[in-house]
């Protein structure tokens, strides 16, 4: 009878634990009921961990409000290097980094893009610096998302798993038999893939909220007073607009080919009909 009491009080824990981390992802419930394990000798006594303190709940709601801010501007500078190096300047003025940079070396449409990040209280110094460099800023969007209620939901999350990780690891001390202890073992490897995944979101909350995201596109600028008018440019618009003449026609040329039979026939009848008309005007002046 002891033989059968130990696996089902196992299936019987196991399910209950499934049960309860499937409706702490949904919400934000207490901790999971502590397990039941019926002891060798000893049917009926009941083995229950400590319950962590409720302390916990009263930390997520003072958590600070999590703002993720972002900004991008497109800029016209005189100097693409310079500007690049000089926003890389502001960057590490502000305790921040290059997340990317890049330029494009086309000689008639010269371009660049560098991304920072800076800490979110030196956001605004940061962009007003960045578009003090320009000699003309095109466009300037900033974004802000309150991520404070998903981030309070994940830690939720996280308290729920990990309080359910300690029960597993307690039970795996109780099984003393293989089936029980792979049985646990699994479902342990399952909470903690899970808790992996939670913290990894909270980091990245963390980081983002923490370090806001300015992108900036440059493009170079012309000098004031310097001709925009090119030859080479327009020679190759004037070719280009011959080449299109020159389909347009032997495109005209191919539709009335083609439709020859029927135009010439028209042309023949129209003929025709003008030449008997003037026929039958000359017999009364025969007469």
């Amino acid at each position: 009878m002891k033989h059968l009491i130990k696996p089902a009080g196992i299936l019987i824990l196991v399910s209950a634990l499934l049960l309860s981390v499937a409706c702490a992802s949904e919400s934000s419930p207490a901790a999971p009921p502590a397990p039941y394990l019926s002891k060798t000798g000893a049917a009926g006594r009941a083995y229950a961990p400590e319950s962590n303190d409720s302390s916990g709940s009263g930390e997520a709601a003072t958590t600070d409000r999590k703002i993720v801010r972002t900004g991008s501007i497109s800029m016209e500078v005189s100097d693409l290097s310079k500007s690049q190096a000089e926003i890389t300047d502001i960057a590490n003025l502000y305790k921040g980094y290059v997340v990317s940079s890049s330029q494009n070396a086309d000689k008639e449409y010269p371009s660049g893009f560098i991304s920072i990040r800076v800490p979110a209280d030196k956001f605004n110094d940061a962009l007003l610096k960045t578009k003090a460099l320009a000699v003309k800023v095109t466009t300037q969007n900033t974004n802000s998302e309150d991520v404070t209620e998903q981030y309070t939901d994940l830690q939720a999350q996280l308290h729920n798993y990990e309080a359910t990780e300690a029960q597993y690891l307690e039970l795996l001390k109780k099984a003393d038999n293989v089936k029980d202890i792979l049985e646990v073992q699994r479902e342990l490897s399952n909470v903690r893939g899970n808790i992996e995944r939670v913290k990894g979101r909270i980091q990245y909350l963390d980081r983002t909220s923490d370090m806001s995201l300015i992108e900036i596109t440059l493009k170079k600028s012309r000098p004031i007073g310097e001709s925009t008018w090119d030859i080479s440019g327009i020679f190759k618009s004037a070719v280009d607009g011959l080449i299109v003449f020159g389909q347009l026609l032997a495109g005209l040329l191919i539709w009335l080919l083609v439709f020859s039979p029927v135009w010439v026939t028209v042309v023949v009848i129209i003929m025709v009909i003008r030449h008997r008309k003037k026929s039958k005007d000359k017999l009364p002046a025969q007469k």
